[in-house]
């Protein structure tokens, strides 16, 4: 035993202070890669003292809430998990009995207790002892049975997760790249711990149960589980999802392992590793615990596999938000079974932190086995020069800060990588459907100075000979564009709103606008915010950005050059009475017939009153698939809800019935 060190010091106060900001869901200041090896170092560190400082991270397992929320005290603390690395460690962990290997899910834990049915109580993990009140959250989270048929007391442990694919929807629709959330626990932390559960609610949080933490007092009910798996069956049979698992041993654990592995790159759900616990409840249980780790579950983190290559050189990606993006290319190396020869660097205090140049050595591995980082550069040069000029414009650029992290962004407003978004929006389907007018054909109009504003694609005429010239252009092609220009110049007005790509206004939020708003487009472009902030479903941010666009001279003069060209039409506001599907939700799946496409059935359903979502949830009244048989996810996750599952056809049959409850009988 030795005194502590300086060292043990200064990485107990950095890792604590990382801890702390992970938990509460902020941008981390360092990498996962990073806090594991300095971890690691503090607890040899601590080892070699004998000491263990009070704010160390290996002491306590969580950390201070930091909200409005209200406390509570669990009844039994929240522990952390040992962990290893190591898949024959887990084999000998395990000896001579059984286990359950599950994900461990990168998201917010949170416990739920349940009286007579009724969801009565969810509160976050915190710091293990002291966790946030997040009842009505949890009720709007996508799958969490807030009635269920057990009438005793019941309390689970789950992990609130967003999915991949809903983080970049959200992330897509924030303008600003500096604002937009870094992963997805950020954002999942920030919206289970909202104080208005509006926001929770279309943030499309899941939640995975872990643990059957206890359950009595229903005497129809059998809850004497004498093993984990049993509980999970419960679980599930009272409609919780629950966390993909599988029953292994010491002989073929380490299999189990790689089967995971292999699932991580197309999982839809973020995970940072594996729990394996005993799946016999009592002999578990009967381990006891230590200061800070139950000894019946361990945790397993994937050991990161790191290749050292070469730094060739730094792409500089400039992106249509204005943001120029510097990314990695280094010599070629094997990863997790795939060729690696790039990747991000983030922005500029993170190149900064890594102290990259030209030629250096960097070890490089990828973040939970599917996103290329730079774990570590060893040479340091710092030879690399920042660019003062865009690679796409060559206009000027600017580094910025925001929240203590710097950035790159091109100055120049005309810079055609900020334009090619804006102009792929206006001629898409849901847009001014321009058909034949692919991105690449904006990106050489653009290029060749045809297009400066939206007005211009409607000017292309003038530039007959050059276009018919270029390479992939001729007679017959040139005049299939201009007749698409014409076809296009009729317009509906909420189809030209949302052709100009005002933040945070889709098809359905044009659609809504439109319809409240008397007078057509000269009234909709001096609409104010109290008048938008009356109607249903549009908040805050709709109306400030929308406002600001239509205050714009600039946006004000395109919008009326647009309108001389064109000829924007003011949808008949259509009687209440032919609204017969207003105030239900339809999900719609499969293949269609009758229409052109999903995209035109969706049109059809919303111009009748009803609105369409992407996925099936407790708030969908029908879903539409033509398959009405299948086991798809969509029509098991229907037959769960109890959700009428229709072909097209018998959606058209009944189509204007003011009583649609004939369909939910049916099926």
């Amino acid at each position: 035993m030795g005194m502590v060190s300086d060292r043990q010091k200064e990485l107990t106060a950095l890792l604590d202070k990382a801890a702390r900001v992970y938990e509460q869901g902020q941008d981390e200041i360092m990498s996962n890669f990073e806090y594991d090896r300095l971890y690691d170092e503090l607890k040899k560190l601590e080892s070699e003292s004998g000491t263990v400082l009070a704010n160390s991270p290996t002491s306590h397992p969580g950390y201070e809430v930091l909200s409005e929320l209200p406390k509570y005290r669990h009844e039994t603390p929240c522990l952390s998990l040992d962990k290893t690395k190591s898949p024959a460690a887990l084999a000998e962990w395990l000896q001579d009995k059984e286990g359950v290997l599950s994900w461990k899910m990168d998201g917010l834990t949170v416990v739920l207790s349940y009286e007579n049915g009724e969801l009565i109580r969810a509160v976050t993990r915190g710091n293990g002892e002291i966790g946030e009140v997040i009842t009505n959250n949890a009720k709007v989270f996508k799958n969490v049975p807030v009635k269920i048929a057990f009438k005793g007391s019941l309390v689970i442990r789950g992990e609130a997760v967003i999915k991949y694919s809903d983080f970049e929807k959200i992330n897509e629709a924030i303008s600003d790249p500096a604002e937009k959330y870094k992963n997805p626990r950020n954002l999942c932390s920030g919206s289970v711990r909202q104080l208005n559960n509006e926001i929770t609610a279309k943030r499309n949080v899941h939640l995975f149960a872990f643990t059957l933490f206890s359950a009595s007092g229903d005497p129809g009910f059998n809850t004497e589980f004498k093993t984990i798996n049993e509980g999970f069956d419960f679980l599930e049979s009272l409609g919780f999802t629950v966390v993909e698992h599988r029953t292994v041993n010491s002989t073929n654990v380490e299999r189990a392992v790689l089967d995971f592995a292999g699932k991580i790159e197309s999982n839809d759900f973020p995970s940072d590793g594996l729990v394996l616990c005993y799946d016999d409840i009592a002999y578990g249980e009967s381990l006891g615990r230590t200061a800070k780790f139950p000894r019946n579950a361990i945790a397993f983190k994937w050991a990161d596999e790191t290749a050292r290559t070469v730094m060739r050189e730094v792409e500089w990606s400039a992106s249509r938000t204005g943001l120029i993006n510097p990314v990695a290319i280094f010599d070629p190396v094997e990863l997790e079974g795939t060729t690696v020869s790039r990747a991000s660097l983030h922005n500029i205090s993170v190149l900064e932190e890594l102290g990259i140049g030209i030629g250096d050595e960097v070890s490089v591995y990828k973040a939970n086995m599917i996103i290329p980082q730079i774990a570590e550069n060893f040479t340091k040069s710092r030879n690399l020069i920042i660019p003062a000029v865009c690679p796409v414009c060559g206009g000027k650029t600017e580094i910025k800060d925001n929240d203590g992290n710097r950035f790159l962004y091109c100055t120049n407003p005309e810079c055609t990588a900020k334009k090619i978004g804006s102009f792929v929006q206006f001629v898409s389907r849901d847009a001014m459907n321009i058909e034949g007018i692919s991105e690449s054909t904006l990106e050489k109009f653009i290029d060749l100075g045809f297009i400066h504003d939206f007005a211009d694609i409607y000017k292309l005429e003038e530039h007959r000979d050059e276009i018919i010239g270029l390479e992939g252009f001729g007679e017959k092609s040139y005049s299939n564009l201009i007749s698409s220009l014409e076809k296009s110049k009729v317009v509906e007005l909420p189809n030209f709103i949302f052709a100009l790509g005002i933040p945070n206004v889709g098809l359905a939020n044009a659609r809504l606008i439109c319809s409240k708003t008397e007078g057509g487009l000269s009234a909709v472009m001096n609409v104010t915010r109290e008048e938008l902030l009356g109607i249903n479903q549009i908040g805050d941010v709709i109306a400030d950005g929308f406002t600001s666009y239509m205050s714009d001279e600039k946006n004000r003069e395109e919008i009326l050059k647009l309108n001389e060209l064109l000829n924007i039409k003011v949808p008949e506001k259509a009687d209440e009475s032919e609204l017969t599907l207003k105030g239900l939700s339809f999900v719609i799946t499969g293949s269609v017939e009758h229409f052109a496409n999903r995209n035109e059935l969706k049109d059809y359903i919303e111009k009748k009153g009803g609105s369409v979502a992407s996925a099936v949830s407790k708030n969908t009244d029908y879903l539409i698939n033509n398959d009405v048989m299948s086991n798809s996810s969509k029509n098991k996750k229907a037959k769960e809800l109890g959700i009428g599952i229709i072909s097209e056809d018998k959606f058209i049959e009944l189509f204007g019935k003011q009583n649609f409850s004939s369909i939910k009988q049916e099926t």
